[in-house]
């Protein structure tokens, strides 16, 4: 990662870097991070997110899937991961690049 980033920068580049396993579309311009905050003192990551339904085959595998990314950031000493269900996912979370790639706008 560059190193001029600073860490929640590389985060967000590290949750760019994972695609849902259903859509063409990597997690966090599908909009299935609700929160993410990160303590650069700490080095600590905190990630709130949920997946586009609860039937999603993956559900109980990809909090581990993101946090397993995230802590391959260098500096990172700690990430916690909560799968939430509120709000329901919609298509409105999704970036302007998402419905561009889907053809929504």
């Amino acid at each position: 990662m560059n190193e001029t980033l600073t860490l929640e920068q590389q985060a967000i580049q590290a949750l760019k870097g994972i695609y849902d396993p259903e859509l063409p579309i990597n997690i966090y311009d599908l909009g299935l991070i609700y929160q993410l905050h990160v303590n650069e003192e700490e080095k600590k990551i905190e990630v709130k997110m949920t997946l586009t339904t609860p039937m999603c085959p993956v559900a109980q595998t990809f909090p581990q899937t993101v946090q397993d990314h995230l802590l391959k950031l260098p500096e990172v000493s700690e990430v916690k991961v909560e799968l939430v269900w509120e709000p329901p996912w919609s298509k409105d979370n999704l970036s302007e690049e998402a419905k561009l790639q889907l053809n929504l706008l």
